[in-house]
């Protein structure tokens, strides 16, 4: 065989094989999900993302036509869980939840172990739900130009309790700080409910929460709503003043959450889970059950969510940087 002949065959052979790959690649993107598909909660159980995502589970696995299984991966303010994911293969069969820790890291940590804009794919814009700042009947203060008056006059004597460090109370906490210009005093905890429950009992302040969270103690008179960061007052929480109404336009830290896939999964797989993640939300019974939770369903196209998040995370940094928040040591 001559040379020239031995080149033929060899583009022949690769050819061959390239198109083999195509094709087989091919009937994986459209026969999408072959298999369960896992998806990724980088908190414990009972947090804000795993309600949701077991909210929608059952409805979800049948648009996709595949069983979504939920596997909680809590530690490092979020940062193990979503590590995870960026690190997996990037075939659609593991995705992540996140909330506003995944938009605020970035501005509080110099090193991650992934780029928080490279390594991942933004899929949709999943629920959001406005914040409010709860404080006891124990309290002096009843209102929240009380509670800044007084915080205005001793500073760092009043303090204010979170889920722990980057979470979306702790971020709303610092975001009125910066805006009304006082100084409360951080009491990290870990998880919601101590915080809660240290609030209730008047050891802390104030803290951020969910309406959800929030609405049974505002009802029985256990907890005071200073305000809430949503453009208008709620039907459910009437008695509630906005920040906007109290001056505070700035002070809007809804919170929000989203999926993600890692960088690298194909477009028809990421637009397959965005079209089975709209259908879900748009299930009248789904979105009953979201609103009973708290959570109003967005959606939307993955475009969107990223649009939508880019500007998160440049106003959390702006934030971070504002009120000097330095991690943890």
């Amino acid at each position: 065989m001559s040379f020239k002949d031995l080149l033929r065959c060899t583009f022949l052979f690769a050819t061959v094989l390239f198109f083999q790959h195509s094709m087989a690649a091919d009937a994986t993107v459209n026969s999408y999900p072959t298999r369960p598909i896992k998806m990724i909660v980088p908190y414990g159980p009972g947090g804000g993302s795993d309600i949701i995502i077991r909210a929608l589970q059952n409805k979800l696995s049948e648009n996709l036509g595949q069983a979504l299984i939920i596997e909680n991966k809590p530690g490092a303010s979020t940062i193990l869980g979503t590590d995870i994911v960026a690190k997996s293969s990037p075939d659609g069969y593991t995705a992540l939840i996140v909330d506003i820790a995944f938009l605020v890291n970035p501005g509080l940590f110099s090193k991650l172990p992934y780029d928080s804009q490279k390594d991942f794919i933004p899929v949709i814009y999943l629920v959001s739900t406005p914040s409010i700042m709860l404080a006891s009947t124990k309290m002096p203060f009843k209102n929240l130009k009380e509670l800044i008056t007084q915080a205005k006059a001793a500073p760092g004597k009043l303090s204010y309790a979170s889920a722990g460090f980057g979470t979306g109370g702790h971020m709303a906490s610092e975001m009125l700080k910066v805006v009304a210009g006082v100084d409360l005093v951080h009491v990290p905890y870990k998880g919601a409910g101590p915080a809660m429950t240290d609030t209730l009992g008047g050891h802390v302040s104030t803290l951020f929460t969910t309406t959800g969270a929030a609405k049974s103690y505002i009802e029985s008179g256990q907890m005071i709503g200073l305000g809430i960061t949503s453009e208008k007052r709620l039907d459910t929480l009437p008695q509630v003043p906005t920040f906007a109404e109290q001056g505070y336009p700035e002070v809007n830290a809804n919170i929000v959450w989203g999926i993600f896939l890692p960088e690298g999964v194909p477009k028809e797989i990421v637009q397959r889970m965005n079209t089975a993640f709209n259908a879900t939300l748009q299930s009248p019974e789904i979105k009953q059950r979201l609103q009973e939770l708290g959570f109003t369903p967005v959606g939307g196209s993955s475009q969107y969510w990223s649009t939508e998040m880019a500007k998160m995370m440049n106003t959390w940094a702006r934030i971070v940087k504002q009120a000097n928040i330095k991690p943890e040591q």
